[in-house]
């Protein structure tokens, strides 16, 4: 495998055909409940959390920095009205406003660069509550795009050969990375949050291979 001299990134296969190593959108299939979501224009999707720093009187420059509330998932959805379909219909829920929805819904973000199926992530986008729907009418320009705001409660992410095996392989170079288990579950959906997992204060003595 021929790869750039400085970063090791892929240039060709060991052959020297040729190779693509760009993610791009259209190997992306937006599913819920197993079932396409057509004319979607663009999905965005942001996982935040506020970092703390712990400061100390007598000390110019923080000591310890630690998150201090859990991850919230949010996004925006835009899609072009198809099919007689508003963006709520195409996400398989029969109500078309905002105050409607009683229930949440998963999306599932299907990535399919590679051939193997197997090989395929999945992201779940779990327990997902509409916050907003918005749509003009206009005479500049008569094509109906429609915008929803969400939050959801979690984001995980799984290989499709089995349940919970984690999507972070290293990718295309198989770079190794620290073996730390609450990590992973939390990664592959098994538990909420990772902070919670016992041992956080001596973490980095107990993993060899963290550094």
């Amino acid at each position: 495998m021929a790869q750039a001299p400085n970063t090791n990134s892929t240039l060709s296969l060991p052959s020297g055909i040729n190779k693509t190593s760009t993610a791009i959108s259209t190997n992306i299939i937006i599913l819920v409940n197993n079932t396409p979501v057509g004319a979607i224009q663009s999905l965005a999707i942001t996982e935040r959390r506020p970092i703390r720093m712990i400061d100390e009187v007598g000390t110019d420059g923080h000591i310890d920095s630690v998150p201090n509330q859990s991850t919230n998932v949010t996004g925006t959805c835009q899609r072009v009205r198809f099919d007689r379909l508003r963006i709520a219909e195409s996400l398989g829920r029969g109500f078309l406003h905002n105050k409607s929805q009683q229930y949440p819904f998963d999306i599932v973000i299907l990535d399919k660069q590679k051939r193997d199926q197997a090989n395929q992530i999945s992201t779940v986008i779990k327990n997902v509550w509409i916050s907003e729907i918005s749509y003009t009418y206009q005479v500049s320009d008569w094509v109906i795009t429609e915008s929803m705001n969400w939050e959801a409660e979690d984001i995980f992410s799984i290989l499709n050969n089995g349940s919970n095996v984690p999507a972070a392989q290293g990718g295309e170079l198989g770079i190794k990375h620290a073996a730390i288990p609450t990590e992973t579950l939390a990664d592959t959906g098994a538990r909420r949050g990772s902070l919670d997992g016992a041992g956080l204060i001596d973490l980095a003595s107990t993993i060899p291979d963290l550094f």
